[in-house]
């Protein structure tokens, strides 16, 4: 029997729809590249003092 022509549903290829604009081995997301825990803290607390 042939199956391809019964209407079964394709196979999915696993592939993302689109590219991220951050994706790890990018320009913006270089591998190997770990942002300092400085400049993490620095954001939050602005972004605390902003939202209070």
């Amino acid at each position: 029997m042939d199956y391809g022509k019964s209407g079964a549903a394709k196979v999915g290829k696993h592939a993302p729809r689109h590219a991220e604009h951050n994706a790890k081995g990018s320009a913006k997301n270089p591998f190997g590249k770990q942002p300092p825990k400085a400049e993490l803290l620095k954001r939050m607390k602005e972004a605390a003092a902003k939202k209070s």
